[in-house]
C-alpha cells in the first residue's frame, strides 16, 4: 500500500524557491531575486539578504516584477541551474501591458 501512495503523490526532492523577477532581457532566461531572512547568531536581529538566480523560462511568459516559483534542475548553462515552475502573482505593470496588447 505504501508503494502506491508514494507513486500517486510523487513529491519532488528538488529545492524550490520563491522570488521576484528582476530581468527578462535574455532569451528563455529570467533572473529571479530571492530574499532570505535569518536571525543573527549572536544579536538575534533579523537580517535580510538577497540572492539572484538564473532560471530557464521556455515560453518567455514571466515579466519583470512577477512573483515566481523556481525549481532546481540539472545545469543548463554556465549559470543556469533553475527552472521556472509557475508564476504565482503577476505584477501590476505586466497586467497593464497585456491589457494594452489585447486592445490593439
Amino acid at each position: 500500500m505504501s508503494d502506491t501512495a508514494t507513486a500517486t503523490k510523487h513529491e519532488s526532492r528538488r529545492n524550490e524557491k520563491v522570488g521576484q523577477v528582476v530581468s527578462t532581457k535574455m532569451q528563455k532566461t529570467i533572473v529571479v531575486e530571492v530574499e532570505m531572512r535569518k536571525a543573527h547568531a549572536k544579536y538575534k536581529r533579523i537580517i535580510r539578504s538577497t540572492r539572484k538566480f538564473y532560471a530557464h523560462d521556455e515560453q518567455n511568459t514571466a515579466r519583470v516584477g512577477d512573483m515566481v516559483r523556481i525549481r532546481e534542475t540539472r545545469p543548463l548553462s554556465k549559470l543556469k541551474r533553475w527552472n521556472l515552475e509557475e508564476i504565482l502573482r503577476r505584477s501590476a505593470l505586466a497586467q497593464v501591458e497585456e491589457a494594452a496588447a489585447a486592445a490593439q
